[in-house]
């Protein structure tokens, strides 16, 4: 996100405020299972501490089909998720979670599954248990009314309805309020999105365009994301939007979706896009996925940007940097993403560093002179903390995690030198493609490539208060 999520402002996605049409706690579904014999109820949560909720046990998601319905005058949305996963322990029961809506019904294997609700878990009783490595689909039958959802310190994010479509941005855990979803990403999965919106309308999800069509006054749009993603990643954002397509290098597919009420100049940020993306796979490898974008609203509320994976979301016309910031995303955060929310600096700082090597490189204040503009500030400034290591659920975009995360990485890259630096960056990237890391293995990485101790380093700078004096 630009303050990589949210542009200007230090906000916190923790909890959240609906106004889905809820669906009472504990309200049973009328299927004709119920819970086998052997195995046990998966956990209710990911094990993630600042999000406990957050993502469920036992179970892989391997796949998403998404298949919506939704007329942004009226905020009617019908959903019906397929969705593919693996058994990874003995399971009685199930979690997804899911905010608001109205459940209709759940399928396991094309039978009815018992279900009920408590808060955000959609639990789903098969027939049987589920055998441990065995393969399964779930469907899952829903609608309602979706609403602005605001995070703990009143932020918009997941399915934010806007008056001309929906503002789609997730992280840290809003995907749920709009399709039922193993909400962490710790579980990456492929997704396929077909998006029914009135036509004149413009649905733009993930990955490429594989059909558009029309019949009888509704618009629908097929989109597929090849590439494992995190649920905080996707989007399906509908608007009054032109699709624009260019071609980056490798011939890489590139879709803007730009609002046709922007003026002429909203998408000139854009403007040096495949250049970017060529600066950034000569200092961090090949581009990671199959396609990139932007999409530009015109949503002046929500005042931020999200690195949704391969087609980033701006809420207004965003500058050069703030684009720079959001594609060096797609290395750092979306291809390699945290394993646990505490680690965000994975994603931030990394991005905010990107960002201060493409200004050098066009340019700019040198990366070196940025870190010292930011060193120059006062030990009383609260901008050294919290630490970035570890904000707190709280402050998890506080501006330490991205300019203390930023420095932090210059810092080490003077104290082991840019051949292992760049090296480094590298390795990180191409170790942990499509996966999950944490800022532990980052430590041994270095370690490993500098042949240094550094975990004195990286105590000083990600996790004690303050502002360091010696490293």
């Amino acid at each position: 996100m630009v303050i990589s999520r949210r542009v200007g402002a230090v906000v916190v996605a923790a909890t959240v405020t609906l106004s889905l049409g809820a669906t009472p706690a504990a309200a049973t579904g009328r299927g004709s299972g119920h819970g086998g014999a052997g195995g046990g109820p998966g956990a209710p949560g990911a094990g993630d501490n600042y999000f406990p909720a957050a993502g469920n046990g036992g179970y892989d998601v391997l796949h998403y089909g998404l298949d919506i319905r939704y007329e942004p005058s009226s905020r009617a949305f019908v959903g019906v998720a397929t969705i593919d996963a693996r058994a990874t322990e003995r399971l009685s029961r199930f979690n997804l979670d899911l905010r608001g809506f109205e459940v209709r019904s759940v399928t396991l294997d094309g039978r009815s599954a018992r279900y009920d609700r408590d808060g955000q878990e959609l639990r789903v009783s098969p027939a049987r248990g589920l055998a441990r490595g065995e393969r399964f689909t779930v469907v899952v039958r829903y609608d309602g009314t979706t609403g602005r959802p605001t995070d703990a310190e009143g932020a918009l994010y997941g399915w934010v309805s806007t008056p001309d479509g929906s503002f789609v941005a997730n992280e840290p855990d809003g995907a749920s309020t709009w399709y039922p979803v193993n909400d962490h990403p710790t579980d990456k999965a492929g997704y396929d999105f077909r998006i029914t919106v009135p036509a004149g309308k413009t649905a733009v999800a993930n990955g490429e365009l594989l059909d558009q069509r029309t019949s009888k006054g509704w618009t629908t749009f097929v989109w597929r994301a090849r590439d494992p993603m995190a649920s905080y990643l996707s989007t399906a954002s509908v608007g009054d939007y032109d699709l624009r397509r260019s071609t980056g290098p490798h011939g890489l597919p590139i879709i803007d979706a730009v609002d046709r009420d922007l003026g002429p100049d909203a998408a000139d940020g854009l403007a040096r896009t495949r250049e970017m993306i060529s600066f950034f796979a000569d200092l961090f490898g090949r581009y990671p996925f199959t396609s990139y974008g932007a999409i530009v609203d015109d949503d002046s509320d929500a005042g931020y940007a999200l690195e949704t994976q391969t087609r980033p979301i701006y809420s207004g016309p965003p500058s050069e940097g703030t684009v720079a910031h959001e594609l060096a995303h797609q290395w750092y955060g979306n291809s390699v993403s945290p394993a646990r929310w505490q680690d965000i600096w994975l994603n931030e700082g990394f991005a905010s560093y990107a960002e201060w090597l493409w200004e050098e490189h066009t340019g700019g204040p040198t990366a070196q002179q940025q870190f010292d503009t930011a060193y120059a500030r006062p030990a009383t400034a609260g901008f050294w903390n919290p630490p970035p290591g570890d904000p707190g659920a709280t402050n998890l975009f506080a501006g330490s995690v991205y300019t203390k995360g930023a420095m932090t990485l210059h810092a080490l890259r003077t104290k082991i030198g840019d051949r292992a630096f760049f090296t480094l960056l590298r390795t990180w990237y191409s170790a942990n493609r499509n996966g999950t890391a944490s800022t532990a293995d980052l430590v041994r990485l270095a370690e490993k490539v500098s042949k240094r101790q550094l975990d004195g380093f990286f105590q000083t700078w990600l996790y004690t208060p303050g502002k360091p004096t010696s490293w």
